[in-house]
């Protein structure tokens, strides 16, 4: 599903879908909105290996990569305060993610909607 907020489109992925384990696998995500004038992926929590949360992994910073290099945003959507609660690094990786603008944490759709700029 594609959403706009503002001027900036937004492909909204479902939950159910492959896995998200390597930045590689953020290349198929990148596929998905080549051709649609897509500026921003939103991507739900469920769709990501349960390592991207633990930044010592890489696998957070490999997947930002890909969009980085892309000209792409990624907006990870879902409900991490658990897990930022329990890191400051996530807490301090997710607030500077936040602040800079480009790419985003959200707790839903609606929620990027209101950060999304």
């Amino acid at each position: 599903m594609i959403v706009s907020f503002g001027a900036v489109r937004v492909l909204v992925l479902p939950a159910t879908g492959s896995l998200i384990r390597s930045g590689d696998d953020a290349n198929d995500l990148i596929g998905e909105a080549w051709g649609q004038d897509i500026e921003m992926i939103a991507v739900p929590l469920e769709r990501f290996s349960p390592e991207f949360l633990s930044l010592r992994s890489g696998l957070a910073g490999a997947v930002f990569q890909k969009f980085q290099n892309y000209h792409l945003r990624l907006a990870v959507i879902g409900d991490i305060s658990g897990a930022v609660a329990a890191s400051k690094a996530l807490r301090d990786f997710v607030y500077e993610t936040n602040a800079i603008g480009h790419h985003r944490f959200a707790g839903s759709v609606e929620a990027l909607g209101e950060m999304v700029e």
